[in-house]
């Protein structure tokens, strides 16, 4: 059977074309009663819009590429739903891909996201996004960065603070007596773990402590991935295995603290009386752990929002937005 058309879903609703135009384009022009004709024939028709004929009718597309590090770490999960639900508003739908950080990878993503004309791009870049925009900007897209400090006076960027995220849950460590700190970073290749890193030196050298004595650091990776959680068990395991051991541990995501916390809980010790542990990004689960976690809270959400919003805006300025970590403290460092 040949795809029903506009003309079909008019016919069976006994309204002109025009007036399915308006109830697709414009609902609010519509009256309800002719809505409801319009919707109820599209549903028995099985009508789909074209999304070429739109892009005649309107110009641009409705997609929207949004580029991530990692779709299965919360942080970017959480990120995509803000994205989700503001493009939603303007009547654009993401489409979602994941990096692995990867600047090869990144660029053959934006190759294919450039051939399908996207409206725009929203991406959390690797260290060689700026060699890869090319692609985009031969097309004219338009991209903002998600997650990344301002690296181009043409781009507009959101944001969090991560070298104070970082000082904080450290300072928050050192204030309750710590002196042996071990850092469970990811890959220095990604930039949140150089902001992070240093943050943590930021608060050793604020607090009189001399980092090469009061800090251990590993940049943990397992089955080749960091800032997962089989990475965070392989860091903790690597530094509670030192002599002398930390009493404390700072991870620089929240998916490296879970694996932290098993293996914590592998070796028989207790948390926090026998080590601390503190997380980034405050995932939704952190709250549901066992222990629950103590983390630097990141508003996922509002983030992903906000890089949608630079997306769409109608005078495409520049702008950097920026948005302040706040730590939560729970039991993994202050205990019931």
């Amino acid at each position: 059977m040949a795809r029903p058309s506009v003309r079909d879903v008019a016919e069976r609703a006994g309204v002109s074309v025009g007036t399915v135009s308006h109830a697709l384009n414009h609902p609010e022009r519509v009256a309800q009663p002719t809505l409801d004709r319009v919707r109820a024939a599209i549903d028995e028709l099985g009508f789909v819009r074209s999304e070429a004929a739109r892009r005649l009718r309107h110009g641009g597309s409705s997609l929207v590429g949004v580029l991530v590090h990692d779709i299965s770490n919360p942080f970017f999960t959480e990120a995509a739903r803000g994205i989700e639900d503001r493009l939603r508003e303007d009547g654009r739908i993401p489409m979602l891909g994941s990096t692995d950080s990867d600047p090869e990878r990144e660029r053959e993503l934006m190759t294919l996201l450039a051939g399908m004309d996207v409206h725009g791009v929203i991406v959390t870049p690797s260290a060689s996004t700026l060699d890869n925009l090319a692609v985009l900007a031969g097309r004219g897209i338009r991209v903002v960065l998600m997650d990344h400090p301002p690296i181009s006076a043409e781009l507009s960027t959101v944001s969090g603070d991560d070298v104070a995220g970082a000082r904080a849950a450290v300072t928050h460590l050192i204030e309750l007596g710590h002196r042996r700190i071990g850092f469970v970073n990811g890959p220095l290749t990604v930039r949140q773990a150089v902001d992070r890193r240093d943050g943590v030196i930021a608060a050793l050298t604020e607090a009189g402590l001399d980092p090469e004595e009061s800090l251990t650091e590993i940049e943990a990776v397992s089955g080749g991935q960091g800032f997962t959680a089989d990475a965070g068990a392989v860091g903790a395991a690597a530094l509670l295995g030192g002599d002398p051991a930390p009493t404390a541990l700072f991870c620089a995501n929240d998916q490296l603290a879970i694996g932290a916390m098993r293996e914590i809980r592998r070796r028989g010790l207790s948390i926090p009386g026998d080590v601390a542990l503190v997380g980034y990004d405050d995932v939704s689960v952190a709250s549901e752990l066992i222990t629950p976690l103590t983390s630097v809270r990141q508003p996922m959400r509002e983030m992903g929002a906000a890089a949608a919003d630079l997306l769409l805006s109608a005078d495409g300025a520049v702008r950097h937005i920026v948005f302040p970590p706040e730590l939560v403290v729970r039991e993994s460092t202050a205990g019931k």
